[in-house]
């Protein structure tokens, strides 16, 4: 007797858990509802733009709608940390970004997940490079005479960023270390205010991501010194790259990935990817990023999980000696 019920609930577990498996995962038939997609930004701005662009084209793709979510906060912790949470059957999607998917990591004391062991990656997106920048009337017009006036002038400049431990503010911090000067560090909460002193003279330089800068550097309300990319922006093809303009080998970019929590299914990630990379390779999306700043990226799930990687390595030392702390 006691032979048949231990037989009756072991096959009640097992039943049990081959339901519960195939409820959180159904690659061959994936996706039979609509998906969603957090983004760790506020609506409007250029990543929420391309995460949208990105969620109608392969929403089509897949005969399922893709649904926008944005959830602020906590450097994107907050939306990172939920995706982490949800179940990995690929109904729950993370637009990650630079902080969130590798940086905060190093940053964050309180970190409620690791971005290298808690998502699975699918695709790279693009990257916007950093630009630096002066005011109109600034005694510097080119990075050279940035690096000559701040070594004869230490701590004069007043250099702004959009807010402490963003990309921009590492850069910065990378930037004065390459280049060997001191820079007053002023912090704001966004690039909005960054830029209003900025064209208003009430601060010397910015260094922040390229997008918002464009219009100002076109209009010449700003002075574009250099952009951290590898190549020129094609927007602003007078403005040299940092490597361009003395400091060999310097690179940094905000970058936009799309991830989902580890174990979702290869069969479905894979899906993704292709999806992803079709969206890259469609008509409209070239044209959408460059308006935007944005190059765009591409490739498979193991080529981001390896830039992701060396991302964190090769800042890591950056932020440490920088003291970088939240």
């Amino acid at each position: 007797m006691h032979r048949i019920v231990r037989s009756g609930l072991a096959a009640a577990a097992a039943a049990s858990a081959f339901l519960s498996s195939a409820c959180i995962a159904q690659p061959s038939s994936w996706p039979t509802r609509p998906i969603k997609l957090v983004i760790p930004f506020v609506a409007g701005g250029a990543a929420d733009l391309i995460a949208r662009a990105f969620a109608d084209r392969t929403g089509a793709a897949l005969g399922q709608s893709v649904i926008i979510e944005n959830r602020g906060g906590a450097g994107g912790n907050i939306a990172a940390s939920a995706v982490v949470r949800s179940d990995p059957d690929g109904y729950t999607l993370f637009f990650g970004s630079t902080g969130p998917a590798a940086l905060n990591s190093l940053m964050y004391k309180n970190m409620t997940f690791n971005p290298l062991n808690d998502f699975t990656p699918i695709v790279m997106i693009g990257k916007t490079p950093i630009i630096i920048v002066a005011r109109p009337n600034a005694p510097v017009k080119t990075l050279k005479e940035l690096i000559g006036y701040a070594k004869a002038n230490p701590g004069e400049l007043a250099a702004g960023f959009p807010g402490s431990g963003t990309l921009g503010h590492i850069t910065g911090v990378l930037f004065a270390q390459r280049s060997g000067v001191d820079l007053k560090q002023v912090q704001y909460r966004g690039g909005g205010p960054l830029i209003t002193d900025l064209v208003s003279e009430h601060l010397d330089i910015g260094m922040d991501a390229v997008t918002p800068y464009v219009p100002q550097v076109q209009d010449k309300n700003l002075i574009g010194l250099a952009v951290t990319s590898a190549q020129r922006v094609k927007e602003l093809p007078n403005v040299p790259t940092v490597a361009e303009a003395g400091l060999p080998g310097f690179e940094a970019s905000v970058w936009y990935c799309v991830l989902a929590p580890t174990g979702t299914p290869a069969e479905i990630v894979t899906k993704l990817n292709r999806v992803s990379n079709e969206f890259l390779q469609a008509n409209g999306t070239a044209e959408l990023f460059e308006k935007l700043g944005v190059i765009p990226a591409g490739g498979s799930p193991e080529e981001l999980k390896r830039f992701i990687a060396k991302e964190v390595e090769s800042w890591g030392p950056v932020i440490k000696a920088a003291k970088i702390e939240f």
